[in-house]
């Protein structure tokens, strides 16, 4: 177990039941189930980057009042026979019709799937498959990077970046002692800040999820009933 985990883990690993994170997760889970509890069923929902796991979590699994599509850059083994698998590309998913879902989903994603124009790409396939979306992402300005769990990284120059990488396994991602292999992975990972999102999403609702009295995450989302 690396130094930044033991440190910071017990605080914002959602494996934990009673960390910090474990509670907002638990807080935004409830937002969700609020917006959609007046949506007509079956509710078909598509989850980019998403997994079988969470939705087990909610309780979603092996329920015939969801119909839950995965997408992933490669194909993930799924049980529950309302959750189907399927490998796509969140940024261009040509072979999904237009508001062809009742709800778009997508929980801590677009900030791994490249650049600003990267994410754009994905805002706009969200926002056209969908009736209706619901995303959450890490904010920038948070002072703990939440992939790397080390204060401030997101802010550090590109060659600090891969010297810790090369040297250190941080937070969740293990060491590199290539330099090649450190730089593609401290550019695998883009937070993105609120007016960014206000960008991306412009006629959505924007929430602030806090720890401490500092904006950890956004949530983002339209279309639904509050």
């Amino acid at each position: 177990m690396n130094l930044t985990y033991k440190i910071f883990g017990p605080f914002v690993t959602s494996v934990r039941n009673n960390s910090l994170i474990s509670k907002l997760r638990q807080h935004r889970e409830k937002r969700f189930q609020h917006l959609i509890r007046s949506q007509p069923r079956p509710l078909k929902i598509l989850d980019i980057g998403g997994t079988e796991v969470y939705w087990e979590s909610l309780g979603y699994s092996h329920d015939s009042d969801y119909e839950i599509i995965l997408v992933n850059i490669y194909q993930i083994p799924v049980k529950s026979p309302n959750i189907k698998s399927m490998i796509g590309d969140g940024r261009s998913l040509q072979d999904l019709k237009d508001q062809e879902f009742d709800v778009a989903f997508s929980n801590s994603v677009i900030e791994h799937v490249g650049g600003f124009a990267d994410q754009k790409r994905m805002a706009k396939e969200m926002k056209r498959i969908g009736k209706r979306y619901f995303l959450q992402t890490p904010n920038y300005y948070f002072p703990i990077e939440p992939h790397f769990l080390f204060p401030f990284f997101q802010f550090l120059p590109m060659k600090i970046k891969v010297l810790l990488i090369q040297h250190f396994s941080l937070g969740w991602m293990g060491q590199q002692k290539n330099v090649a292999d450190a730089t593609a992975v401290a550019n695998s990972i883009r937070l993105l800040k609120r007016k960014e999102l206000e960008l991306l999403f412009p006629d959505s609702t924007i929430l602030e999820e806090k720890i401490m009295g500092l904006t950890y995450s956004f949530l983002v989302y339209s279309g639904f009933d509050e």
